[in-house]
């Protein structure tokens, strides 16, 4: 198991933020990897993520958005969230020059990442990885939040639960069928946004967890 290397980096305009990496020997890349809006980088799931991801070779940079570094509960706004997916980005290619990156996140994470890269590219990105792309509210079904996502030209894979309510699939399959062959979905049966299957499926979280990770380390090695 490689060592968890804590680190700090700069956010234009918002300060300081906390960041954790693992780097596995002879890594084939390098995921950054956003957290959700209600827990930080050490959210149970992210690390078994991160360390799942390790075994495959793969290594991970989590970090703080600047809210929760604060500790405060208000995610921060589009603006301040992409600057931090940007400083993120470069804190990795400066870590791990001329290695391949992959950018991306739970939830929450995962969309303000991609919203950054449909902003203007994100320098050395070669793909975008969404485990659980919240494509609207609990119980308010809309596409509205994956519009910006027509403008990111890179690949994304899309990691989804077949029980999320955060995506339902009446909307979110036509939605990546549009993006094309920029976009990958990977779904779950039963799992809901955390990736938790209830017992009657007859799975646990762990194999899950497994499953999602072996796709994604399968995705990353063929970009």
């Amino acid at each position: 198991m490689s060592e968890e290397k804590a680190l700090t980096f700069d956010v234009e305009g918002s300060g300081t933020v906390s960041g954790l990496l693992i780097l596995p020997p002879k890594a084939k890349a390098l995921y950054v990897l956003a957290h959700g809006a209600g827990a930080g980088m050490r959210q149970r799931f992210l690390e078994a993520t991160a360390r799942g991801l390790e075994r495959r070779g793969i290594g991970t940079l989590r970090y703080q958005f600047p809210y929760m570094e604060k500790g405060s509960k208000r995610p921060d706004r589009p603006p301040v969230a992409f600057a931090t997916v940007r400083a993120a980005v470069a804190e990795a290619a400066r870590l791990a020059p001329k290695m391949k990156l992959v950018a991306g996140g739970k939830s929450f994470g995962g969309r303000m990442t991609s919203g950054a890269e449909a902003e203007a590219h994100l320098a050395g990105i070669a793909g975008l990885v969404f485990l659980g792309f919240p494509l609207h509210p609990p119980g308010a079904p809309a596409d509205t939040r994956g519009a910006h996502l027509s403008e990111v030209t890179v690949p994304m894979l899309f990691l989804q639960g077949t029980g999320d309510e955060f995506a339902e699939m009446s909307l979110l399959r036509p939605l990546v069928e549009r993006l094309a062959k920029r976009a990958t979905l990977h779904l779950v049966e039963a799992a809901d946004h955390s990736f938790h299957v209830p017992a009657k499926s007859g799975r646990k979280d762990a194999e899950v967890l497994d499953e999602i990770l072996d796709v994604m380390a399968a995705w990353i090695e063929r970009l």
